[in-house]
């Protein structure tokens, strides 16, 4: 046996010391439950051990020092429990710990310095919620790979640790709730990448740093309830008020006028004032008059120019934890799964105390290039900003209740799910959900749309990489949005020429059977030519309403070949039947008879238009395909020349 999981589930009793029989357990998770006693100390003598999870418990005594043993520990989790006494110093034997959770704990006395010492703590230290006091140890400045750092509502004092500008990782960083005294160091100018910050209650003193308003990854700042004194910042991050708080610190002046603060007076200014004559005082006042003016524009435009650094930041929505998203969708049900790809499943959720209605795409990361998956989707993602993109809302990147590394995104919800559930329908009723040939025009042209933005209005340019029917998604508007990022490639190198053969490589590229191009197959990497197959093939299942992967393609008959053959003379015998049943003349006369062949030579036209553009797009050669830019303006060319004929 190399693991035992029996987390979140009602199981008391003691932890028993027949355990060290277990000699090649490697995890053992037993979080939330019910368990009482003590750790036995013989949980030292398993010597395999990676993870240890007994989070949410009922165990008490002290940590036994025989943790320190176990040196192969990845991730220990101890937290909300009844433990003791002070933290024991043998911890820092586990020299291979990335993640340690003790909060919530009665714990006492200072911090060893050998916890400190462990450089390979990279996820979370939380030591929060306990008793624990003096000085923070210096130390804490090794951890320079550390994400988040957690020693809340404690009893440490004197000053912040100047070290911790040395932990350029951190990200989170709560100090809340402790009698640190004196100023905050300017060395936490490095922390560049901090987007959450929490000093509040405290005996903290001094001015707050000017540096503040240049951490551009901050989003929360919350400074409360301490004796800061002097002006507040009014530039870059300090422009955001909602997601500052400042309260019960009375000597604080200025800042933008949603805070609510005093003016700041010099008193020295006072002095003069009431000394110089009243010409004097007039002159003075008309130039701070002007200067202010000078200032209020120059302001405004350095606020516009870092705005342009933190575009991430436009949706103001909060992280979202591991257990925000497990709520949200009912604890994963699979009641609330609306679709299945690659690398995890999408669920549909109520986020937030509003019940922001959301997808939550949950990455499966045991899959095989799942993680890379993830990460090219963020990265592409950051860049983009289109009406036919699906807009992403935020990302959580955490451990769920079993201490795995948890990963997802939470997009827009599109209320009209995808194309491919309307082209493809498993109840298979076309009066419900077939749509207009005018729709699918309207579609296509919103793609066409968003992969011509991809390929020649980013700087650099993306190219998506897995186009197909279920990664185009409907508003309720029925406006098509382009989704999952998950393959994108971002080229920013790349040479601007049509053909993708300069770029081969012997990396096999993944994507979706029936729509990837044929190059993709001898090793080419990803190309915009290659998007361009995918759209064209994308196109002709939308107006035949063939899947690329029917089972009546074989023996070298492709949807390229299958239109091919039919185009032009037998285009209407190979398209979607509904889309003929639009003529709108119902009357058996001949003045009737002779608009229905008028609006069936119409309906031909358009129909002819759209699939020579889906040939010509899906052709084998890359150099043979058209560009995105000349797609849309075909496209938009078809549609106005159908509707501008019916009318």
């Amino acid at each position: 046996m190399t693991g035992i999981a029996i987390g979140l589930n009602q199981i008391s009793g003691t932890i028993p010391p027949g355990m060290r029989n277990l000699v090649n357990l490697t995890r053992f998770t037993a979080e939330y439950n019910q368990l009482t006693g003590t750790i036995p100390y013989v949980i030292g003598e398993l010597r395999k051990l990676q993870l240890l999870y007994l989070n949410e418990n009922n165990l008490r005594g002290r940590i036994p020092s025989s943790l320190g043993n176990l040196t192969l520990l990845n991730k220990l989790a101890l937290e909300s429990n009844h433990f003791h006494g002070n933290i024991p110093s043998s911890l820092g034997n586990c020299q291979n710990l990335m993640l340690l959770l003790l909060g919530k704990n009665k714990l006492t006395g200072a911090v060893p310095q050998q916890i400190l010492g462990i450089t390979t703590l990279s996820i979370l230290l939380n030591l929060s919620d306990n008793l624990l006091s003096g000085p923070f140890p210096s130390q804490v400045g090794n951890l320079m790979i550390l994400i988040s750092l957690d020693i809340s509502r404690n009893e440490f004092s004197g000053s912040i640790p100047a070290t911790l500008g040395s932990c350029s990782s951190l990200e989170y960083l709560d100090l809340q709730g402790n009698s640190f005294n004196g100023s905050i160091p300017p060395s936490l100018s490095s922390l560049r990448s901090i987007r959450m910050l929490n000093l509040s209650s405290n005996n903290l003193s001094g001015e707050i740093p000017k540096y503040f308003e240049d951490l551009s990854f901050l989003e929360y700042l919350d400074l409360s309830y301490n004796h800061f004194e002097g002006e507040v910042p009014t530039e870059g991050f300090f422009t955001n008020t909602t997601e500052i708080s400042l309260r019960g610190n009375e000597k604080l002046c200025g800042g933008l006028a949603e805070m609510n603060l005093p003016s700041c007076h010099s008193k020295e200014s006072k002095k003069s004032k009431t000394s110089l004559p009243k010409v004097v005082i007039l002159v003075i006042v008309s130039c701070l008059i002007v200067s202010s003016s000078f200032i209020f524009i120059f302001t405004r435009r350095r606020c516009a120019k870092k705005s342009s650094r933190i575009m991430h930041m436009e949706v103001q929505f909060p992280m979202v934890t591991y257990a925000e998203l497990r709520k949200a969708t009912s604890e994963f049900s699979s009641s609330h799964m609306i679709g299945q790809g690659s690398y995890g499943f999408v669920y549909k959720g109520n986020l937030g105390e509003n019940g922001m209605l959301v997808a939550v795409k949950v990455i499966n990361l045991h899959q095989k290039g799942a993680s890379k998956s993830f990460t090219s989707e963020c990265e592409a993602l950051k860049v983009v900003r289109h009406r036919n993109l699906v807009k992403i809302i935020t990302v959580c990147s955490s451990m769920d209740f079993k201490g795995d590394d948890f990963k997802a995104l939470v997009y827009e919800y599109m209320q009209n799910k995808s194309l491919d559930e309307w082209l493809h329908p498993s109840n298979d009723h076309l009066d419900v959900s077939s749509l207009s040939l005018i729709e699918r025009l309207n579609i296509a042209i919103d793609v066409a749309f968003a992969i011509e933005y991809l390929h020649h209005h980013c700087k650099p340019p993306i190219v998506h990489g897995d186009l197909k029917p279920s990664n185009v998604l409907l508003d309720h508007d029925m406006i098509a949005r382009v989704g999952d990022f998950g393959l994108a490639k971002i080229l920013s190198d790349y040479p601007f020429s049509t053909t993708p053969e300069s770029q081969s490589s012997s990396i096999r590229i993944k994507g979706t059977v029936g729509y990837v191009a044929p190059e993709y197959g001898m090793g080419n990497t990803l190309s915009m030519p290659g998007d361009v197959y995918s759209f064209g093939i994308l196109l002709l299942e939308m107006f035949t309403r063939k899947r690329p992967t029917d089972t009546m393609f074989k023996d070298g008959l492709t949807i390229h070949e299958f239109a091919k053959i039919a185009f032009p003379e037998r285009v209407m015998e190979i398209v979607e039947p509904s889309l003929l049943l639009e003529v709108r003349t119902d009357k058996n006369n001949v003045e009737n008879l002779v608009r229905r062949r008028e609006e069936m030579s119409i309906i031909e036209e358009c129909l002819v238009g759209v699939l020579r553009i889906g040939l010509l797009c899906s052709m084998e050669s890359p150099v043979e395909r058209m560009e995105m830019t000349d797609v849309v303006a075909k496209l938009h060319a078809v549609r106005e020349t159908f509707l501008s004929s019916r009318i």
